[in-house]
């Protein structure tokens, strides 16, 4: 009796065992199909955005494209005026005279962080210019975009080369004993030799000649490219807290250029008002950039619009400079039934029993 009770126990629990394996098993099994299923949907997924991505990057390639041939010598001028730029601050170190620091308001009021802290305003610089170089070539990658790739750089470099060849005509105006540290009484890097060849000035010994360069301050050529940018993102950009965090970065960026003793607060003041203003003016006489995202303000939602629609494509053709065909300017007015079109009556409705 017992040895068949054992024997009816053993059995029952080699079953259970074999259910429970089967079940976990069979759990697996499926676990294992959902992940494979997952797998292969996700992978579907990426391809497919992919290929899209890749249509958009090429579409808008060729448009660019079209856009560099209309606009590439002024996208030139600009890359050139840059050198110029660079030659003229470099021509004005051969003229700096090292002396006394001058007496200025914002070194008594913000304290100096000193040569080993000096690359702090330098990085901020640099985190500004990279956002905004990358943010003129989202079109490229975003579906949803407002502003094409070269128009906008051609703006930006008409609003730097007017802004440096104002500070050109400044600094070779009068030159000011450097406040920076390289600049100063004792350093070999305050004054250069008399240039031996048309080669060395030409060359303008970049970059060491860039950044260790002396008598080029008013006004500041780091404020100059910070605020054209911030300025032409906040009439371009969309996004209110990047405008807002743009201006919050220019105003640390003028602190950071007085505590490192890389220009007098003036230089920084100076760039202020001259770069808003010029950026200001010179927009007025820019024509109006085309706005890509009033292109789905021209589709009509329904039948209903239609006319709503014609007449919206009108007024953008009109503020774009182009024209609008004359045949659909033609006077219509409407009296007694009839629809008189250039003089012509023609009935609007036709009268019933024939008549």
């Amino acid at each position: 009796m017992e040895g068949g009770r054992y024997s009816v126990t053993t059995s029952s629990t080699t079953s259970s065992i074999t259910a429970t394996t089967s079940s976990s098993s069979s759990s697996s099994s499926s676990s294992s199909t959902i992940f494979n299923n997952n797998k292969k949907n996700m992978s579907l997924y990426i391809g497919r955005e992919a290929s899209k991505l890749w249509k958009r990057v090429c579409a808008e390639t060729t448009t660019e494209i079209n856009l560099l041939v209309e606009n590439w010598k002024y996208l030139l001028a600009g890359l050139v005026f840059q050198y110029i730029h660079g030659l003229a601050a470099r021509g004005v170190h051969y003229l700096h005279r090292p002396g006394p620091t001058l007496q200025d308001l914002g070194f008594f009021l913000l304290p100096e962080l000193g040569q080993e802290r000096a690359y702090i305003s330098e990085s901020l610089f640099t985190v500004i210019f990279l956002s905004f170089f990358l943010w003129t070539f989202h079109p490229f990658i975003f579906k949803t975009k407002k502003i094409y790739t070269v128009l906008i750089w051609c703006r930006v470099l008409s609003f730097l080369v007017a802004s440096q060849a104002l500070r050109i005509a400044t600094f070779y105006s009068t030159q000011l004993p450097g406040p920076n540290y390289h600049c100063r009484e004792g350093s070999p890097l305050a004054t250069l030799p008399r240039p031996k060849s048309v080669s060395e000035v030409l060359l303008i010994n970049f970059p060491h000649g860039v950044i260790y360069g002396c008598g080029d301050l008013i006004f500041s050529s780091h404020m100059i490219f910070t605020l054209v940018f911030v300025n032409t993102y906040q009439r371009y950009g969309t996004r209110r807290c990047i405008k807002q965090l743009g201006w919050a970065l220019t105003v640390i960026q003028s602190f950071l250029i007085v505590a490192s003793r890389k220009h007098y607060t003036v230089d920084v003041v100076v760039a202020w008002y001259t770069v808003n203003l010029v950026v200001f003016f010179v927009e007025k006489k820019l024509p109006e950039m085309p706005d890509r995202t009033a292109a789905t303000l021209l589709l009509p939602l329904s039948t209903k619009d239609n006319k709503d629609g014609r007449n919206k494509e009108e007024n953008h053709k009109l503020l774009n400079g182009n024209s609008v065909d004359p045949s659909d300017w033609r006077q219509r007015t409407q009296a007694n039934g009839k629809i008189l079109e250039d003089g012509h009556a023609h009935h609007a409705d036709s009268t019933k029993n024939g008549a």
